[in-house]
């Protein structure tokens, strides 16, 4: 499914394609994975839950969400939150969305 990783340390957004959720934790570097609901459109931002006790480097906010240290994956998502589907926002829109701290 499609969706887009966010690389605080070189300020990078990258299209990729994912399987599931063993991609998003091997992509953010960590298994304790989190999600929070990003925007309307069904989309959750997939971050290393313990990301500001491992000193992970690399900050940004997204809207007014909770600022997140090192990379983090933005996937569609339906139901409670559990089922992945393609992201649903485009690149552009997003990169307009992130503050890097």
């Amino acid at each position: 499914m499609k969706a887009i990783l966010i690389d605080p340390a070189d300020r990078s957004l990258t299209v990729i394609d994912i399987g599931g959720r063993e991609d998003i934790a091997r992509l953010i570097g960590f298994d304790t994975v989190e999600s929070e609901a990003v925007g309307s459109s069904g989309d959750r931002l997939h971050f290393d839950e313990e990301c500001f006790l491992r000193g992970t480097g690399g900050r940004f906010q997204v809207d007014s969400l909770i600022p997140i240290s090192g990379r983090a994956v933005v996937t569609g998502a339906s139901g409670d939150g559990t089922t992945l589907r393609d992201v649903a926002t485009d690149v552009e829109t997003l990169r307009s969305r992130i503050k890097y701290l």
